[in-house]
């Protein structure tokens, strides 16, 4: 494993921020998040024991699979100039065939990436959401087994994902995939590589996003925000998590003028002509407001974006508090957005 550098610590504001109290409905949930996910603190030590714990912590695949409605394959395909290639999983609807002719109607796609903090998971953690997709909107989804940091330095890991997401536009009639209806999601530092997708497509021109879902991304590597501060050494994914994922993805290069869009997304100084975005985030997380400040940005900038910031809302709480009343709504509102993109 590459060494992971202590490069950029942000002064802490005095006095520091009072957190956002949590929605009392959420606060079981959270205490399952904390003793199922986070038993060993991360930092730059501990990412192998995290990672192996992450392992026991994800269903396989085929648990996954088991009783749902799809099909999966796995495929290797080609991986960004002087890279390594890219192993990915399929999920389809089942019943529609994996050499889709032209009596086939086409499908839209998405492209899933899984979160982790760059430093923690496989595709598998991210898989669920593709599952789910096929079943209720009969898209096909591409989940993508990218680069780790430290290992790989970011942008490395981001262009994986859109290395997959060319193969995806280039072999879509294969696939049974319609080339104008491709969704870039994630969560957390999915969300953060999505965002960069999103980018790296806009601006490269060989791909036309038909959206991009944003779930608390983690995008802004100096972790400097109130929202930040607010959830220092507290919460589900606190700052200190932060700073061990951000040293790993960026090294000594965090926190200085040099680090691009495609790096940390919070970064970008052109938010135009970006595919229409929609970002979640809880209000009592340290993501709340690099992902306010990402959806003006882009409203800035005459884009789309549609932002949902939740009350009382820790990291991940929609997963872990599943029955709460403001996860139904936060699960309708992303389904709603799901239904109107995917519908173009």
């Amino acid at each position: 494993m590459a060494e992971p550098v202590r490069a950029f610590r942000p002064r802490p504001p005095e006095p520091l921020p009072t957190p956002v109290p949590y929605d009392p409905e959420l606060v079981p949930g959270l205490a399952v998040f904390l003793d199922l996910v986070e038993q060993i603190p991360l930092r730059a030590d501990t990412i192998d024991a995290n990672r192996a714990h992450f392992q026991t912590i994800t269903p396989p695949l085929a648990e996954q699979l088991a009783g749902r409605d799809v099909v999966c394959e796995e495929r290797i395909v080609p991986g960004p100039e002087d890279a390594p290639d890219v192993e990915v999983t399929i999920i389809r609807p089942a019943g529609v065939r994996d050499d889709a002719g032209p009596e086939d109607a086409l499908r839209p796609a998405v492209l899933g990436i899984h979160g982790g903090g760059y430093v923690l998971g496989t595709r598998s953690f991210g898989t669920g959401e593709l599952i789910d997709l096929a079943e209720r909107t009969g898209a096909i989804g591409v989940a993508v087994e990218y680069r780790l940091a430290p290992e790989t330095r970011a942008p490395g890991a981001a262009e994986d994902c859109y290395a997959t997401l060319v193969w995806m536009a280039r072999h879509a009639e294969e696939l049974g995939i319609d080339p104008e209806r491709i969704v870039v999601t994630g969560s957390s530092a999915g969300a953060g590589l999505a965002a960069a997708v999103a980018l790296m497509a806009r601006d490269r021109g060989e791909v036309r996003l038909a959206g991009q879902l944003l779930g608390s991304p983690m995008i802004d590597d100096r972790n400097g925000t109130v929202s930040a501060w607010q959830y220092d050494g507290i919460g589900a994914w606190d700052r200190n998590n932060n700073d061990t994922g951000w040293d790993a993805a960026l090294g000594e290069d965090r926190g200085g003028d040099g680090v691009g869009a495609y790096q940390a997304p919070a970064r970008a100084v052109r938010l135009s002509g970006l595919a229409p975005a929609f970002l979640e985030v809880g209000s009592a997380e340290i993501f709340r407001d690099e992902t306010i400040a990402y959806a003006e940005g882009i409203w800035a900038a005459g884009g789309e974006a549609e932002l949902h910031v939740w009350s009382g809302g820790y990291h991940g709480f929609t997963g872990f508090s599943p029955d709460a009343e403001v996860s139904r709504a936060a699960n309708a509102a992303r389904d709603s957005w799901w239904r109107r993109i995917l519908a173009r």
